[in-house]
Order: C-alpha cells, then structure tokens, then sequence
C-alpha cells in the first residue's frame, strides 16, 4: 500500500507499466510548455504594441508629403491639372495616402492614358503619366488614340477620320496602318477610312479620290490599285473622282463630273 511519502520519495516510486524516469519526463514537458507558451504570449504582446506604435505614428502628422515629381512625355497634361489633382485627391501622409484614389483622379484627365505611382522615402511621391497618342477623330465623337481606343479629348491637330461599327475602332485603326504605308509610293494618304454595318471598306485620300474596297482582302485590293495606278489612274484623260475595285480582274472609275454624293456599299 501506499502512504504517505514526500514529493521525493513520490518521483523515486515507479509508475504503473514505467519507471521512475517516465515521471520526470512527464513533469518536465509540462513545465517546458508552459515556458513555450509564456515566451509565445510575451512576443505576441510585444508584437501587438509594436503594431500599435507604427499606427499611431503613421497616423500623426510626422511624415508628411513635401514634394510629387512628375515624369512622362506629357504634351497635353499641364501643370495646373496636376496641381488641382494634388489639391483635390492628396489626403493623409506618406503613409496613408490613398494610391488608388490618386491614380483615379489623374486618369480622369482627357489625356492620361495610364497612371504609374511610388512613394519615395521619406516625403516624395513619383508619378509616371502615360498619354494617349492620337492618331484619328471617332466619327461618333472622340479621339482613337494610338491602340486603337477611343478617349475623350479636344485636338486641333489635323487628323483623319475613321467611322465604324461600335466596337470596331481596333480594327479600323491597325487597317489605316496598312493603308497608309501602302499607300506611300503614291505620295497620297488616307484622310479618311469607312468600316459600314457590312464590314465593307471606303478610303478617301488626301487628293479627293474615294476607293471602295469591298468586303473581303481589302489589303490586297488596295496593293493591286497602288501597283496599276501609273499604267492606269496616273494616265486617264479626266480626273478621277471614284475607284471601285471589287472586281475581280479589273475595276471600275468614275470621273469628277460624273461622281456622285455617296458611295457603293
């Protein structure tokens, strides 16, 4: 039987199925945990305040925004919109600057394709403007920039106009690329290009002459006009007005006195 003994004399005593040694091992485990577990809530609170101090001290006024440098090839965006963008959307310290609000309002300005922003330690911020490029007036209003979007923007640049489907603005834009330099032997230019509701092409150049494409190679059938055009247009008796070249082995003219208002679809 057992009696009473003293905690020496209990961690000498063999346990059940065990020896004495599994007793002290027990007791040092638990011991060990404990410890694990003090350190673990120590460095947690230490963690906790450390968050508390940085929140704190970002919140004050101690690091505040003291200079915005703006870089880009900017020919449109001028100093007074981006003032007025600093004034209206910069609120709160190098820290707790809203980025995402700032970007939103830069790229609310007619021109400003992209918006590019870093901090800068300790009390800069760098903005990076990309502008579009315009390359054609949108019929139904705006500009069509460089890819082919359409943005918002006043241009008293001389541009050609593209007319389109809603949607078609990329197509029609990588097409006036290839007339364009298609057209380049020539010295001519397209002024303007016409996409209708059958995806049929209309080109008018800067000489006047209007040439219907057609439908389908419309490529092709411009390259075939550039190739007759001194064994053909270049020596025609009238001037010509109109080129339809959706015939297969040839095409049609129409001279000046003949040309009518429109164009075959």
């Amino acid at each position: 039987m057992w009696g009473k003994k003293d905690k020496g004399d209990l961690l000498r005593r063999p346990m059940v199925g065990g020896t004495a040694g599994s007793m002290v091992l027990t007791l040092w485990d638990k011991a060990q945990l404990m410890l694990w577990s003090a350190n673990f809530l120590y460095a947690l609170a230490a963690i906790l305040l450390l968050y508390a101090v940085f929140f704190l001290m970002i919140q004050l006024p101690l690091f505040p925004l003291k200079r915005v440098e703006v870089k880009g090839d900017l020919r449109h965006v001028t100093y007074q919109q981006v003032s007025f963008i600093v004034t209206r959307e910069f609120k709160g310290n190098f820290f707790t600057l809203d980025l995402a609000q700032v970007s939103k309002g830069f790229q609310k300005l007619p021109w400003v394709r992209n918006v590019s922003l870093r901090r800068q330690w300790p009390d800069t911020l760098g903005v990076t403007l990309e502008e579009h490029k315009e390359l054609a007036r949108w019929a139904e209003g705006g500009l069509v920039n460089s890819r082919g979007e359409v943005f918002q923007a006043a241009s008293n640049s001389e541009l050609p106009i593209f007319r389109g489907p809603s949607g078609s603005e990329k197509e029609v834009s990588e097409l006036y690329g290839q007339f364009k330099t298609a057209l380049l032997p020539l010295k001519l230019k397209p002024v303007s290009l016409t996409m209708n509701e059958r995806r049929a092409w209309e080109v008018k150049l800067d000489s006047g002459l209007i040439l219907e494409l057609g439908r389908d190679q419309a490529a092709a059938r411009l390259n075939k006009f550039v190739r007759a055009f001194d064994a053909t247009i270049a020596r025609m008796p009238r001037p010509v007005a109109y080129v339809d070249l959706r015939y297969p082995n040839g095409f049609a003219v129409r001279f000046v006195a003949e040309a009518k208002t429109g164009a075959k679809s």
